[in-house]
């Protein structure tokens, strides 16, 4: 069984991500990484729409990525999600980008809540978990 603050997402890399030898860009990493955090509040009974709708904006405050190995274009990737536990305004998420059982890189992000003007709020009760 797969624990609530874990996720897995398949993704497959496109064309558009890649530079002229079909390696992934590093900037679509990060895009990848949303994906899974995304698909992760979704799979909690929560979208980013819904908090946004109540005045709570989630956005990352610090974003750090190790890149081990290339993707290339079509390779079929994982990207694994993981939450910490959090703690009064920031939420801190692990993550994994596999080829198989290969890993491509590794990334951590911290995630604060906001309210619509940018004051730090803290993070509602079951967000993520």
């Amino acid at each position: 069984m797969t624990p609530s603050n874990h996720i897995e997402v398949p993704i497959r890399v496109r064309y558009r991500e890649c530079d002229p030898m079909n390696v992934a860009h590093h900037a679509a990493y990060p895009v990848w990484l949303e994906i899974a955090r995304t698909e992760l509040l979704r799979r909690s009974g929560r979208s980013y729409a819904e908090m946004e709708k109540r005045g709570i904006h989630i956005v990352v405050a610090r974003l750090n990525i190790r890149y081990r190995r290339p993707a290339h274009y079509d390779d079929e990737l994982i990207i694994a999600c993981t939450t910490k536990p959090s703690a009064g305004v920031k939420i801190e998420h692990e993550y994994q980008v596999r080829r198989g059982d290969e890993l491509l890189a590794s990334a951590t992000t911290t995630v604060v809540c906001v309210d619509g003007q940018g004051k730090l709020q803290p993070v509602p009760p079951g967000l993520f978990d």
